[in-house]
Order: structure tokens, then C-alpha cells, then sequence
């Protein structure tokens, strides 16, 4: 292990399953103090348990980011405490998928997405930015989705959330970056966790392999596939990376290839 980020601090939202567990557990193998934060402390606490298994370091904070400024801000000093009184790296992962059509998303659905998605890490920002800024260095992760820039049914909302969130990367990156705060994003492609595969029903596995027919992946990627880039923009071998979206779908919004059914 390169340990690329060692004695690095990090706060990862929605880290307690999935692409955020992923990259929880890979910044620790790097050598990154990290905070795991989530809803579920069970599984938060199994996080942070297999990360010191592993030799890492991690803590849990339970965190409910309902979009409001105050838990943002709740967070943001939880975790600045655990870790020491600064954040180094902050990835802004959590975030909810409803699956209405646009005519059968009421206003409350529509409210509680964009609170999640776009509130929650835009007042996270917020408040952990500007401390970044005093001490002239930091990195800020955004997750975002591959629907965001290539449409599909039923998932309007959902992907209007990501565009924002694409939004944000360059305008933060703009208004941190010359104060040495990089900020940047990933955009996954249809991803599936295999540890999870049991929690899965069939027919969403179907689907998830479905929409990778057509790319030059064929598949599904994995959590660790979004973790590794995570690593990668949070370290100083992307120090001339400012306002980027790097997109890790296995093609599926840049590429088309003939399509197989397996």
C-alpha cells in the first residue's frame, strides 16, 4: 500500500454501506483518520470495526443530514473533533433515490431529495471549507451519478440533484481553489456492491447488468472501482485537479459499443 494519504483526516457522509464504505475503508488503508458518518450506528460501528482490523483508523458519528444548515453544521463539529480540530478531505456521498416518475413525485418527495442531495452537502461545504482555507490546503469530493448528463425514465429528480451537485464542484472549485481547497467530482456508473447482492432483489441486479449492455464494461462496476478514484482526488498526486468531474461508469455516458446480451 502506497499509504498516499497518511496523516491525512477525513469525513465521508453516507459511509456506512456501499460506494461510501468503499472509500471509507480504502482512505484508511491509505493511511487517512477517517469519520464515518451515517444514519445507522450498527453498521457504522461495523465500518469503523473492520477499518481497525485492517490497521486503520476510524471513528463513527451518527448523522441524519436532513438538508438543514444545523446538522450540516453538527457534523461538520463532531467530526472536527474527533479528528483532531481539522478536516483535510471531506467527501459529500450520502444522498437518497426515490423511484417516482416526474407526474407521481409529490412535493414532499421532491423537498426531502433535493435536502438530502443537494441541501445537506452544500451547507456540509459550508461549513468545513472555509477552515480549509485558513490553513491553505484541503480536498473536497462530491459523488454525483451518470444520469446526471445522460437521461433515463423515472429518474428526474433524482438526476436533476446530481446536476447540481456537478454545479456546485465548479463553482466551489471557483470560489475555494485559489485559497488551495480543491474540489472535485466523481460520477459513478451503475455500481453494485457483491457483498450486498443478498439484500438485492433479482430483478434489480437484472436491471443493473441491463443498463451496462452497450459499454465497453459490460457490467457493473464496483464500490472499490469509485473508491480507488476517491483516493486518487483526495491525494497530492491530483494537487493540478481543480473543478473536474471524473467519470467512472465503464463508458456508459461517453462510449457506445455494439450490444451483447450474455
Amino acid at each position: 500500500m502506497t499509504r498516499r494519504l497518511e496523516g491525512r483526516t477525513a469525513l465521508v457522509t453516507g459511509a456506512t454501506s456501499n460506494i461510501g464504505r468503499a472509500i471509507a475503508r480504502r482512505f484508511a488503508a491509505e493511511g487517512a483518520h477517517v469519520v464515518v458518518s451515517g444514519r445507522d450506528r450498527q453498521r457504522g460501528d461495523a465500518v469503523v470495526e473492520d477499518i481497525g482490523a485492517a490497521g486503520g483508523r476510524a471513528d463513527f458519528v451518527t448523522a441524519w443530514l436532513d438538508g438543514s444548515a444545523a446538522a450540516s453544521r453538527q457534523l461538520a463539529a463532531d467530526a472536527t473533533g474527533l479528528l483532531g480540530g481539522h478536516i483535510d478531505i471531506l467527501v459529500n456521498n450520502a444522498g437518497i433515490y426515490p423511484g417516482p416518475s416526474t407526474v407521481d413525485t409529490d412535493e414532499s418527495t421532491f423537498d426531502e431529495v433535493y435536502a438530502v442531495n443537494v441541501k445537506a452537502p452544500f451547507f456540509l461545504t459550508a461549513a468545513i471549507a472555509p477552515s480549509m482555507a485558513e490553513r491553505g490546503r484541503g480536498a473536497i469530493i462530491n459523488i454525483g451519478s451518470w444520469i446526471a448528463r445522460l437521461g433515463i425514465p423515472r429518474a428526474s429528480l433524482y438526476s436533476s440533484t446530481k446536476g447540481a451537485v456537478e454545479t456546485l464542484t465548479r463553482a466551489w472549485a471557483a470560489e475555494f481553489g485559489p485559497a488551495g481547497v480543491r474540489v472535485n467530482a466523481i460520477s459513478p456508473g451503475v455500481v453494485r456492491d457483491e457483498g450486498a447482492d443478498g439484500d438485492v432483489p433479482p430483478e434489480i441486479r437484472e436491471a443493473a447488468g441491463t443498463m451496462m449492455l452497450g459499454t465497453p464494461a459490460g457490467r457493473p462496476g464496483t464500490p472499490d472501482a469509485v473508491a480507488h478514484a476517491a483516493v486518487y482526488l483526495a491525494s497530492d498526486e491530483a494537487a493540478f485537479v481543480h473543478g473536474t468531474v471524473i467519470d467512472v461508469d465503464g463508458g456508459r455516458v461517453g462510449v457506445a459499443v455494439v450490444a451483447t446480451r450474455r
